[in-house]
Order: structure tokens, then sequence, then C-alpha cells
């Protein structure tokens, strides 16, 4: 198998690298994925009390279907889990992605690149990415909830947002991660001359 890839890579080594990198990306982002689920079973527990207050922005209320939601880009009504969930939530997104930066950044990119330009990049992308994915869940799940079983809802929710990280942060990851990236333009010969 191990010369199979051997001479796959030298015949095609940028898919080689693709390959690589996008089976690498995938074990990890699952991995972070199963450590952030298992915070979840207990951590919104740890803030039980909250859950009778709700909390979101903007806190609309609609009807879809005939059953009524509220619509929130950040944070949860008390029917679905109120500011105890949504801390949790948040906290959980925090941990993972303080693991799954790292991680990405050393074994699937070996990237050693400016911190100082690669973390403000993808901190935006987590916040962007969890607001957008908060909001469909908030349509989502609160009309769902009413329509099928609770194992449907949740297998489209985890699919649909995990897909949705998976594709937007390895995006973000071949940019931040790229060789040269914050460095400055490459100098060309006849601008090192004018120097």
């Amino acid at each position: 198998m191990k010369q199979l890839w051997e001479a796959f890579a030298r015949k095609h080594p940028k898919a080689a690298k693709w390959f690589r990198e996008g089976g690498l990306f995938f074990l990890i982002s699952m991995l972070v994925t199963f450590l952030k689920y298992l915070i979840m079973l207990f951590l919104p527990g740890l803030f039980g009390a909250l859950a009778e207050n709700g909390w979101g922005w903007p806190n609309a209320r609609f009807t879809l279907l005939g059953v009524p939601f509220t619509f929130n880009v950040i944070g949860y009504a008390v029917a679905d889990g109120g500011l105890a969930y949504c801390i949790a939530v948040w906290i959980s997104i925090v941990f993972g992605e303080c693991i799954n930066f790292p991680l990405q950044r050393r074994f699937t990119f070996d990237n050693h690149g400016p911190l100082g330009r690669q973390i403000p990049i993808y901190a935006s992308g987590v916040v962007v990415v969890n607001l957008a994915l908060n909001a469909f869940n908030s349509v989502w799940v609160g009309v769902a909830q009413h329509l099928v079983p609770p194992f449907i809802y949740n297998i489209v929710t985890t699919v649909v947002a995990g897909g949705i990280c998976m594709v937007v942060f390895f995006a973000i990851d071949k940019i931040i991660f790229a060789p040269g990236f914050g460095q400055g333009r490459p100098r060309t010969a006849a601008a090192e001359k004018e120097r």
C-alpha cells in the first residue's frame, strides 16, 4: 500500500497533497467534534439555572408550517435551551477551536507562518460560521422538533453544520496556512536592485 501511495504521489504531487491534507483535516475535525459532543453532554447542565432565561438576538417570533419558533442569530430561546445552552455552545466552540487550530496548523498543513495574521482570520471565520449556523438551527430545529423525530433533526443538524464547517474551514486553512501567507509580497529582482 505504501508503494502505491508513493508512486501516486510521485506522478500526481498536487493531488497527493490534497488527499493527505483532506484526510488529516477530516480526521482531526472528527476528533475535535467528538470532544465538543462530549462536552455538550454535561456542560449545559452546569448552567441549568440559566436555561429558564431566553437570551438571543434578534429574538424574533415567526411561524413556519404552522409551527411557532424564535429566530436568533446568536443565543437561544427558552424552548431551545436558553442562556445555559448558549454559554455551553460557545464554551465548546472556543475549546474545540483552541485544539483544532494548532493541530491543523502543525500536522495537516505543517505550517509555521505568522500567528498574528492567522489567528484573527481564523477567529473571524469561527464567529461568522457559527452565527450563520445558529441562525439556520434556530429555524430548522425550532420547526423540525415539532414535525419529525429527534434523531432525524439531530442527524440533519449534525450533517449540515459539520459539512458546512468542514468546507469553510478547509478553505480558510488552505489560505492562512499556505506557504508565504502573511509574509508580504515576494521581492522581484527589479525591486531588489532599487534597494
